[in-house]
């Protein structure tokens, strides 16, 4: 199937997450089901033009910088606008971002104006009688075996699925694009912005010490909080924590919290059910500490400690600190 992909930078005001490169990865893997023949970066907003040189890294062979009055900051519905002239002007293979809100949103909108399926949150891709796919439903509760027809295919990548790491160095030829975008199409967009937290987050830490009901309290978070702050990383927890007012909901893992992918996750009295392992599946290690050695998160788990998380945590901290006072 010839043709370009289209590829949809997620960035803010120039600026680019963990997650941003990794539609790249989606992209290079319908090349290489066979779907399109090259990759084309869309880089949405002239605060971004610094971006669109050094995406040939990534695996694009051109990058298109979009430039617009209305394009200043995030407008989810301008950014559709601009994604769907472009599949009417170029009539790409494919057209893809990463499943986050934002990419999401986006290809929402786009797919919409020029009536085209959208498939979102799609771990693996196969040509076959169209394009067969697998993508996460219902929170991640389980996988869709799906069969997409369209002549060009709009998807978005599951988060944490697809690699964003660079694959060459190529060069790339960046080419200008000022779209037409109506007075309406800037209606809804970001015009101001709260720092809910600086430094390291949930959602940018290496570690994440979670706690769930076994904690016990929200006093019983001081020794996740300490062990936190000596690995350099933050504090998680489960719904029933923040349901009994431990932590609050910022702090939430899972399918009505965050999305993370920590190197290493330590599940601190978590059970480990269906609704929290869809927000920290991504963890690169998973140690889980439980007193109950047939937790579901224990049997997931990487590494796990069967014992009192209140006992475990403090004679590890002391470790730490020992270990690294006679360094």
């Amino acid at each position: 199937m010839s043709g370009e992909i289209l590829v949809v930078l997620e960035h803010d005001r120039g600026e680019t997450s963990d997650t941003s490169f990794q539609a790249f990865g989606l992209a290079r893997a319908l090349l290489a089901a066979g779907v399109g023949s090259s990759i084309t970066a869309v880089v949405i907003g002239a605060e971004a033009d610094a971006l669109a040189g050094g995406l040939g890294a990534y695996g694009a062979a051109r990058s298109i910088s979009v430039h617009h009055g209305e394009l200043t900051d995030y407008a989810p519905e301008a950014w559709g606008d601009v994604v769907a002239q472009l599949i009417a002007a170029r009539a790409p293979a494919a057209v893809v971002a990463t499943g986050t809100d934002r990419g999401n949103e986006v290809l929402a909108h786009a797919s919409a104006i020029v009536d085209l399926p959208f498939a979102a949150n799609v771990t693996d891709v196969a040509l076959a009688d169209g394009l067969s796919l697998t993508r996460v439903r219902w929170g991640g509760s389980l996988l869709e075996q799906a069969r997409l027809q369209a002549p060009v295919f709009v998807l978005s990548g599951s988060a944490h699925t697809f690699s964003g790491e660079v694959s060459g160095d190529a060069a790339v030829v960046v080419e200008v694009l000022e779209p037409t975008l109506g007075a309406s199409a800037a209606r809804t967009r970001v015009v101001d912005r709260v720092t809910l937290a600086a430094g390291i987050t949930l959602t940018t830490a290496a570690v994440v010490v979670s706690g769930g009901r076994g904690v016990g309290s929200a006093d019983g978070f001081a020794p996740l909080a300490e062990l936190a702050e000596l690995l350099g990383g933050a504090v998680g927890c489960s719904r029933v924590v923040t349901n009994n007012g431990w932590r609050p909901h910022s702090d939430q893992v899972g399918q009505t919290g965050k999305r993370i992918a920590p190197e290493l996750y330590i599940a601190c009295g978590i059970s480990g059910a269906i609704q929290h392992w869809v927000g920290m599946m991504a963890s690169k290690h998973v140690l889980a500490i439980n007193t109950d050695n047939e937790a579901n998160m224990v049997g997931k788990a990487e590494y796990a400690v069967i014992g009192d998380l209140h006992k475990i945590l403090p004679a590890v901290s002391d470790e730490i600190r020992r270990r690294r006072a006679n360094a």
